[in-house]
């Protein structure tokens, strides 16, 4: 539509927050928007140095929950994610481990990162946060079922979240 071909004109004098606030209305509203989504994409790779843990965080449920796929992107924050963990908080973690299982990503790293950090903070974690986090786990025992994952002890309390 014509909303999404002006915000892909403008893509160059968007910050971060914008891009990310842009793909997540995008897909809140479910409305398809592939062209604008990978322009975002190519954007938000250039500049992900520059992204906060909310906007990491956004993007990548906002791409999940769009379908579109976006791997250099998602590598990307991974990256940044792995190196920063200490600044997201909850949400923001239990939005990437959950947009990272949706996409089927094939790296175990981040979901070993995201899963030790909210292992130490059970006690924060809503019930939302609960039930992203028993969906994830249950990706993690189905793709590397030898992995020793921070989470699978709680699953029981995440799945009563998740019911």
């Amino acid at each position: 539509g014509a909303i999404a071909t002006e915000a892909q004109r403008r893509i160059g004098k968007f910050n971060p927050q914008d891009m990310a606030n842009t793909v997540w209305a995008f897909a809140t509203a479910r409305v398809a928007a592939q062209t604008l989504f990978g322009a975002i994409a190519t954007e938000a790779q250039r500049r992900i140095g520059k992204f906060n843990p909310q906007d990491m965080a956004n993007t990548v449920w906002a791409f999940a929950t769009a379908g579109v796929a976006a791997r250099t992107l998602f590598e990307a924050i991974a990256s940044q994610v792995v190196r920063r963990i200490a600044q997201f908080n909850s949400q923001n973690r239990a939005n990437l481990a959950w947009a990272f299982a949706c996409v089927g990503w094939d790296r175990r790293q981040i979901f070993l990162e995201l899963g030790a950090v909210a292992v130490e903070n059970l006690l924060y974690l809503n019930e939302a946060q609960k039930s992203q986090l028993y969906l994830v786990a249950l990706y993690v025992q189905i793709e590397w079922p030898d992995l020793n994952f921070p989470l699978s002890s709680n699953l029981q309390s995440f799945k009563a979240a998740y019911a």
